[in-house]
């Protein structure tokens, strides 16, 4: 049946703001250039979305021609605004943007869990308020959506985090403590390592793929599935709990609560820089992820044997998880996210792929996440302007 009028609108003006969204300014011209509309289909959508308040003139195309020039239309990027937090084990990075993502306000608070879980919680939104109030003063009271990315199980039925052995516990609390201090705005959760395969999918290594698979390396080790375009999270929300994957050469099995004989005991910080120590190479006492990644970029810039050795045993570890992973799901791409998988670049990547190649039949294209750890700060970012857009767009 052909569209009502009302709902032909209401596609033409989300068409419109999509383009918008993903060109940037553009003119009526365009507009009708870019969507195949008519000129007065474009003109009254322009006028429409004008006295809504959801885009406006913003400048004019053509200042250097003669004659009259043409209005530039864009998204009103005031019209909301947005947090993005990446929760780590020992703090959090915030940062707050405008409705089209332009970051105006940054800030990383560490966090001592020691210090109890109440007054962590509260660091963590004393952050987040800070962050906003830098960025205008009337932004904190008028946060429209936070986005959480964190470690650990997200309930798909609920949306809460789930209690996971090891994580702080102030974790779980702070999606309440910011809905109850912000209860006009809209805050979601979601596991880190999801939100880093968005933000690759997005704007990083996999902006080519509908289906692949992120390995994220960093301070410990998870996965992320992407198929036919879309992020699968499993029936508990624990798709990608590589860490607990059964592989050869830990010496253990993992347990339910102790990843340790698993995959993350031969992939984790810890464990690279072990490994690293093992092939003589010097390591600055315990490793967190960054760490680990200084160790494997000083590595791959490295002329010595050692370097080289200790490049190709983490990449045939690598190797182990990710035949697992193509084994099961067969995604024709791994992405080696993380600090980790940034670090080691197109050297680390090719030698995982190398030895995929010996140990699986299936076709595997192995590369390296360009993002790094700044993933999942992003693809927090990019979920909350989503759900801000489709809000308001929808309406």
């Amino acid at each position: 049946m052909p569209a009502s009028p009302s709902t032909a609108r209401a596609i033409n003006d989300r068409l419109a703001l999509r383009l918008l969204q993903q060109e940037g300014p553009l003119t009526a011209g365009q507009l009708k250039q870019l969507t195949g509309l008519s000129r007065p289909t474009v003109s009254d959508l322009v006028e429409r979305l004008s006295v809504s308040g959801l885009i406006r003139v913003v400048g004019e195309w053509g200042e250097q021609r003669r004659g009259p020039n043409a209005r530039l239309y864009g998204i009103a990027a005031d019209r909301a605004h947005l947090a993005a937090l990446d929760v780590r084990t020992g703090g959090v990075l915030v940062l707050v943007s405008d409705l089209v993502g332009r970051v105006l306000a940054e800030l990383a608070v560490p966090i001592d869990a020691d210090s109890g879980t109440g007054p962590a919680v509260e660091q963590a939104v004393a952050a987040v308020e800070e962050t906003a109030r830098k960025a205008g003063p009337d932004v904190w009271t008028g946060l429209h959506t936070v986005g959480i990315g964190a470690p650990g199980l997200v309930d798909p039925a609920t949306g809460d985090l789930r209690d996971s052995s090891g994580l702080p516990a102030w974790h779980r609390s702070l999606a309440v403590a910011l809905q109850r201090r912000l209860p006009e705005a809209r805050v979601t959760v979601e596991n880190e390592t999801n939100l880093a395969a968005l933000a690759e999918q997005r704007e990083g290594a996999a902006r080519d793929r509908d289906t692949f698979v992120l390995l994220w390396l960093g301070h410990g080790v998870g996965a992320a599935v992407v198929l036919d375009g879309h992020l699968r999270r499993g029936a508990s929300g624990g798709t990608g709990e590589i860490g607990f994957l059964p592989v050869p050469g830990t010496g253990s099995l993992p347990s339910a609560t102790d990843c340790e004989g698993g995959f993350h005991a031969l992939a984790g910080a810890a464990a690279i820089g072990a490994l690293a120590r093992e092939h003589g190479l010097a390591v600055p006492g315990p490793l967190d992820g960054p760490g680990a990644a200084r160790v494997v970029a000083e590595s791959v810039l490295a002329a010595a044997a050692p370097a080289g050795h200790f490049l190709d045993a983490l990449a045939h570890r690598l190797a182990i998880g990710v035949a697992a992973v193509t084994a099961i799901l067969d995604p024709g791409c791994v992405v080696l996210g993380g600090e980790v998988g940034q670090a080691g670049g197109e050297a680390l990547a090719a030698r995982v792929g190398a030895r995929l190649e010996r140990m699986s039949p299936l076709a595997t294209e192995v590369r390296a996440g360009t993002l790094g750890g700044a993933a999942v700060l992003r693809g927090a970012l990019l979920t909350a302007r989503d759900r801000a857009q489709d809000e308001l767009f929808g309406r």
